[in-house]
């Protein structure tokens, strides 16, 4: 019999496990025994805690398996809901999966209502626990089925393991589990348990940490999820209402109707950041349900009813809306047009235009370069519209401009075989031709800075999978290294392209496209953009007349005219290429018609000229006036014909900008016009 007792004895206590006092703590606690139970069997107190709320609850001591709704349509209810959770745990559980097979042990994800989502690990393991409808949608919670690492960790909101005889109900006693939570990084909510079970022998007191681990490391991916699409939502709300205000109130809100930005306060007596209803983090909208501005303003608060409501999508889908509360007194104002806010002189002397397709555009990239949210761009427009512009204006106007690099790789010329080594550099030897003491690529050079990729429509499609990785992971790799290098790059890619057809095509990636094109800028062609050829023809001629040390040179009322009415396919650069030639090649200082190319003497005038047919001598005022009023008249005709466009009124009456302030403050005309 001493033999007997030592085989006994060494069954019952597993690192500090004792099965027959476990087993007699339940079978006393059951009848009633509580007091007996806590001074002859004690158990952990979680585990006592536990059976003593399924006894309470009427929980049955005698199930054999969990409650399962496996339904098609169940299933597929459970994944739409859970979508989130399950991509945010696809990495983790691909490595661990691999690594538990063969080893007795699964690993399940269950979401906060304590149903099984996901299930890896051991193929016979996994087999055998649907006997105990361990597999998906099986309902894991304490109420239903009793003490276990799933349903007790949700309640006790901490890892814990349950081994063997401390499960609640007698037909899981065979298995051992350890759970622990996985809490939302946005607001700390518990939304879900990572599991880790199987049959006793697998219990390690390491357990715990392990599936701790696995927990982070699916709260890390939730988060950079959230960071994510946060940052798109922003971006989307950046590019979707150009007339907001700084001084309005902004709340912006995910798809489960929680705010996840909020900015200035909104109507008085509403403080988004303090108010309990209507703070950060706060669900201030249904989870589902509105798809349109009628509906999301009927699903708000009465308190933030006073607000522009603009829905914000993202590829498509619903993801969120952003929630205005204008800066005037009056409730219902539409705000008015914003116009850019340049973030220093240099960069407002970068650009020239006044035409409201083009300051809707240099708005969104001022908007974009202040931001530390964004991260990329995509410019698009076409050639010769000055996109290369718009990236430097981003960089100019970034926080990080001051002695950040700025480095600019054009994708259509390179070759395909170099393209690898250019952008993400190499190692000695990595390739025939390499550079003996290896090379930095553009990432790395334009670390803590901007790239800009020019054309990258033109990027090959095999390079565009490692371009993907970089800006996802900020970590580059030399070719023929295996050390990461992190870089802290802000991408601005641009494309004459048209990407989607690209995609649609097969020639370009739609993930890389979705990630990039989160913010885009859409420069106008010239043809577009009203008001703006007088602008660029003034400032390319001053420009060129000062750098040669000439005079500028002068355009007739006719030659203006066909100028204003030319198409432009060549854009900005065409003009600027025909101030070059003029200055060049023109016999005098004064531009006449003969003196133009032929493609733009012999197009065809526009339907809508700027200069609506009217001969620009009905409004001269550089000959002394023959009667009082006609210059007053001559003035408010210009300005009526030309919109109001003060550089076009200037050449048109052949006076310069100063003279014609001059002339509008003595007649007290008011500059409503820029």
């Amino acid at each position: 019999m001493p033999s007997g007792k030592k085989v006994r004895t060494s069954l019952l206590r597993v690192d500090g496990y004792n099965e027959y006092a476990t087993m007699s703590a339940w079978e006393n606690l059951l009848a009633g025994k509580t007091e007996e139970t806590r001074l002859r069997f004690p158990v952990r107190g979680l585990i006592h805690d536990s059976w003593e709320r399924c006894i309470s609850g009427g929980t049955d001591e005698q199930r054999h398996e969990a409650p399962l709704s496996n339904s098609k349509d169940d299933i597929e209810h459970l994944t739409r809901n859970s979508g989130e959770l399950l991509a945010a745990a696809r990495r983790s559980f691909a490595v661990v999966g691999s690594l538990l097979d063969g080893t007795g042990a699964m690993m399940v994800l269950a979401d906060e209502d304590g149903v099984l989502i996901d299930v890896i690990g051991d193929k016979r393991t996994i087999h055998n626990g649907m006997d105990i409808h361990l597999g998906i949608g099986g309902k894991w919670t304490e109420d239903v089925v009793g003490t276990n690492g799933i349903g007790t960790a949700l309640w006790a909101g901490e890892p814990v393991f349950v081994h063997a005889a401390e499960h609640f109900c007698a037909g899981i006693k065979s298995w051992t589990c350890a759970g622990a939570p996985i809490r939302d990084p946005f607001d700390g909510k518990i939304i879900g348990v990572v599991d880790l079970s199987g049959h006793p022998d697998i219990f390690r007191p390491h357990n715990t940490a392990l599936v701790a681990a696995a927990a982070r490391e699916i709260e890390k991916a939730l988060a950079e999820h959230q960071n994510e699409q946060r940052t798109r939502l922003l971006e989307a709300f950046i590019a979707e209402a150009p007339s907001y205000r700084r001084t309005d109130g902004l709340i912006i809100v995910d798809h489960l109707g929680r705010a996840i930005y909020c900015s200035k306060v909104p109507p008085p007596g509403v403080d988004v950041f303090s108010d309990p209803a209507a703070g950060r983090g706060r669900r201030l909208l249904p989870a589902s349900g509105p798809r349109n501005i009628a509906e999301l303003t009927a699903a708000l608060p009465d308190r933030l009813r006073a607000c522009h409501v603009s829905p914000l999508t993202l590829e498509g889908e619903f993801r969120g809306a952003a929630l205005v509360f204008p800066a005037s007194a009056k409730s219902g104002a539409v705000p008015a047009p914003r116009r850019p806010r340049w973030p220093s002189r240099e960069a407002a002397d970068l650009i020239v235009g006044q035409s409201d397709a083009m300051l809707s555009a240099i708005d969104i990239a001022c908007r974009v370069a202040q931001s530390s949210e964004v991260t990329s761009l995509l410019i698009e427009g076409e050639t010769g519209v000055g996109k290369e512009l718009f990236a430097r204006l981003v960089h100019l106007g970034s926080r990080r401009s001051e002695n950040a690099p700025f480095i600019a790789l054009n994708c259509g010329a390179i070759t395909r075989e170099l393209f690898g080594s250019e952008l993400f550099g190499h190692v000695a030897g990595a390739f025939t031709g390499a550079s003996r003491d290896g090379k930095a690529g553009a990432f790395e050079l334009a670390n803590g800075g901007v790239l800009c990729l020019d054309e990258i429509g033109e990027m090959p499609l095999d390079i565009q999978p490692f371009l993907l990785r970089v800006l996802e992971e900020r970590v580059v790799h030399r070719l023929g290294d295996n050390r990461g290098r992190p870089v802290d790059v802000r991408l601005i890619a641009s494309t004459n392209r048209d990407l989607k057809q690209e995609v649609a095509a097969g020639r370009f990636r739609r993930d890389l496209y979705y990630r990039i094109s989160t913010v885009v800028v859409s420069v106008p062609p010239l043809r577009e953009r009203e008001g703006d050829i007088p602008l660029l023809l003034d400032h390319f001629n001053r420009k060129i007349a000062k750098r040669t040390g000439a005079q500028p040179l002068e355009f007739s009322a006719d030659t203006f005219d066909m100028l204003l009415a030319y198409s432009w396919p060549g854009n900005v650069r065409e003009l600027k290429n025909l101030v070059e030639r003029l200055h060049v090649l023109a016999g005098g200082e004064r531009i006449c018609v003969a003196d133009l190319p032929r493609e733009i003497a012999a197009a065809p005038e526009r339907t809508q000229s700027a200069s609506v047919g009217v001969p620009a001598g009905n409004f001269s005022i550089e000959k002394p006036c023959n009667s009082p009023g006609s210059e007053e008249r001559a003035l408010r005709a210009a300005l009526e014909v030309e919109h109001g466009n003060l550089s076009r009124v200037a050449v048109r009456l052949g006076i310069s900008r100063p003279t014609l302030y001059r002339k509008l403050d003595q007649y007290g005309i008011r500059r409503s016009f820029t």
